[in-house]
């Protein structure tokens, strides 16, 4: 396994030319191109806002103003985070010519997958800065420097489950659907509509164990809340079980490795 862990690296320019195609695959024959990257996320935000404004009032019962910013400061990675899931799910399958190239490294396609996704997450950002602007909400400089960090602790978590979904749908095609059930719960449970503060405390200790729960508190502080950040022990003990995930998906996704062909 540790033999090609290493040579994951070496295929960058192979995971650089797939994350492209995929780029490119996605928004093949629509009129705005790339532009949906930027379009997206706002649409997203939009729709969010007023439901949750005016269907279902949540912003005044949390007492959070304005609530549509604070809402997708975990709406945004959490889009990345599913979505990202929910494609290295399928990735074996649907790219099935490949895995059955004797010479293709098949664990380069989860990580595509999750590069892909943290592309789109990153062309939201310009909207989240533009609403940050507009409502006049300070970014500091001081809680700035631990975006790359929430992003890397991201990418390591989500990578790491993407290698056991990767490989485990191949076997149990059900994982599929569940999955996207399990993600509308795990969204639901985490707080993203909602602020910490608002969980009941018998429920906390729940939430110390939701994973992307840290992940967005971690966004929040760093572009909502006023205030040092407070989360970083949280990141790092997540940093730490990101890794141990990873390395145990890597596991797992190399012992099925040689029943792929088979299987898709």
């Amino acid at each position: 396994m540790l033999s090609n862990l290493r040579q994951l690296f070496r295929y960058r320019a192979l995971v650089q030319t797939l994350v492209v195609r995929e780029l490119k695959a996605r928004y093949r024959g629509s009129v705005l191109g790339y532009f949906w990257s930027f379009v997206n996320p706002l649409l997203l935000l939009l729709v969010f806002s007023f439901v949750f404004t005016y269907i279902m009032p949540r912003g005044e019962d949390v007492n959070i103003k304005p609530y549509a910013v604070f809402m997708f400061c975990g709406l945004l990675p959490w889009t990345w985070f599913s979505s990202s899931l929910m494609d290295a799910a399928n990735a074996l399958i649907i790219n099935g010519n490949l895995i059955k190239k004797v010479m293709f490294p098949a664990e380069i396609l989860p990580v595509v997958s999750v590069i892909s996704n943290m592309v789109h997450f990153l062309f939201g950002l310009p909207i989240l800065i533009g609403f940050l602007l507009y409502y006049s909400i300070p970014l500091h400089p001081t809680e700035l420097v631990w975006f790359p960090v929430v992003v890397s602790v991201q990418f390591i978590l989500t990578l790491g489950l993407a290698m056991v979904l990767s490989a485990l749908t191949v076997h149990f095609r059900d994982i599929k659907d569940l999955l996207a059930n399990l993600l509308t719960l795990w969204m639901f449970a985490s707080p993203i509509i909602y602020p910490m503060s608002f969980v009941p405390e018998q429920a906390k200790g729940f939430m110390d164990l939701n994973p992307f729960a840290h992940l967005a508190i971690s966004y929040q502080e760093i572009f909502f809340y006023e205030g040092p950040f407070g989360h970083w022990k949280w990141l790092i003990a997540l940093a730490f079980a990101g890794s141990v995930l990873f390395l145990l998906g890597y596991w797992l996704f190399d012992r099925l490795r040689d029943s792929f062909a088979e299987e898709v």
